[in-house]
């Protein structure tokens, strides 16, 4: 009688343990569920894009912020980032290596054109004063800058006429120094956020046939950046811009080092990273896309950011119109009476527009804007895809450069 007992104890614990399990993971079966209608509804919506009006730019799109094994902390071959970017349509790649006292790394990585993309080879440095930047593009020397602070280390870039921007904005001092631009999205940053336990359970069930969008639904905007970013523009310009920081590094792998893997599980392919966000940056149509212009557009702010995993942006633009000429994100104008601001986005959204980080105008589901700015500031615009839901109606699909009116 007691051993009878017993086994059907035994046998409640166990048909209740399997009951929890499966209760567990019911959440997770439901968002794969909504993680499946959001990619149709994405693709759906992508369908018939609003044709946009033509504007004197061409709309290139790439990422910023890429390493691959020369640079230390990463396992990506430069076959796999071309396949990647081919595979994309990227128009550019920014590297951004890790430097070495030993050796250029900026000059052994990928550079010029390779299926169609254009690389540019740059660094990322750490400084004395703890301050890290990504310089646009590298050069031998710049691994000995290190000991140097912020404001001797900007000089010598700028001396050799090349680009600094902020990386890890958030653990940035010295905004008062002669910056060129600041990463206010990273991918980084958003995934040491995620919650782990949730994330790794949403990867068994949706990350194999949804790894972009099983990502993208833990993004979340940087409040706090953007709101510093739109602090330090109150007075200066200032590019903003989305870093990839893309490594190719994040998994288990079992093989040998001759990159034979027969067990090859990576959550952040270069496939999958350079189809979250990217940095869309115009050139003039009668420019060709090549290295001097494209850094000279970036340096100029006339760029924005795009979630392009919610649908290709390219088209956006956010223009100002002062005396019969047309301005654009990240031009300066000399403010008098009253600047005709306007947007257009190649898909419905909400759209928002800041003045110095203060919300100005808010408009309802549409494809464009138009607004009159009435006060000297810097205005940017922000667009946002609530017919997608959460997170989506709090996560940006667009974030432009402003445009200064001083």
């Amino acid at each position: 009688m007691k051993l009878l007992n017993f086994e059907n104890i035994r046998t409640k614990i166990i048909i209740g343990l399997v009951l929890i399990a499966v209760l567990s993971q019911l959440p997770f079966v439901i968002n794969r569920w909504q993680t499946a209608r959001l990619y149709s509804k994405i693709r759906d919506l992508s369908k018939n894009p609003h044709v946009t009006k033509p504007t004197q730019y061409n709309d290139y799109k790439g990422v910023i912020h890429a390493h691959s094994f020369l640079g230390g902390h990463s396992t990506g071959s430069f076959d796999e980032m071309i396949a990647a970017s081919g595979a994309n349509g990227l128009d550019f790649v920014v590297v951004t290596e890790h430097t070495n006292h030993l050796f250029d790394t900026s000059a052994m990585t990928l550079r010029d054109f390779h299926s169609n993309t254009l690389y540019i080879g740059g660094n990322e440095i750490s400084v004395n004063d703890g301050n890290r930047f990504l310089v646009l593009d590298g050069f031998p020397e710049l691994a000995k800058l290190e000991r140097l602070n912020t404001p001797e280390f900007l000089r010598e870039v700028h001396n050799r006429n090349r680009i600094a921007f902020v990386t890890y904005p958030e653990r940035f001092k010295g905004w008062e120094t002669e910056v060129d631009g600041s990463e206010v999205f990273s991918l980084y940053t958003n995934a040491k956020s995620m919650n782990k336990v949730m994330f790794a359970l949403d990867m068994i069930w949706s990350f194999r046939a949804f790894p972009d969008l099983t990502m993208a639904k833990y993004f979340r905007r940087p409040d706090s950046v953007l709101k510093e970013y739109d602090r330090v523009t109150k007075s200066k310009r200032l590019t903003l811009f989305a870093g990839s920081d893309a490594h190719s590094n994040l998994g288990l792998h079992l093989g040998d080092d001759s990159n034979n893997k027969f067990f090859n599980l990576k959550v952040d392919r270069y496939q999958t990273i350079f189809r979250l966000v990217r940095t869309h940056v115009l050139i003039p149509r009668a420019a060709k896309l090549q290295k001097d212009n494209l850094l000279r557009a970036l340096k100029a702010g006339n760029s924005y950011i795009g979630l392009d995993i919610l649908g290709d942006s390219s088209g956006f633009m956010f223009s100002a119109f002062k005396d019969g000429e047309v301005h654009i994100m990240g031009d300066e104008l000399i403010f008098e009476d009253a600047v005709d601001l306007s947007a257009q986005a190649p898909k419905t959204g909400r759209f928002v527009i800041f003045l110095d980080g203060e919300k100005v105008f808010e408009s309802g589901q549409t494809t464009q804007i138009r607004y009159t700015a009435r006060r000297k500031g810097a205005y940017r615009v922000e667009v946002y895809q609530d017919i997608l839901g959460s997170p989506f109606e709090s996560m940006p699909w667009i974030i432009s450069n402003p445009i200064y009116l001083r």
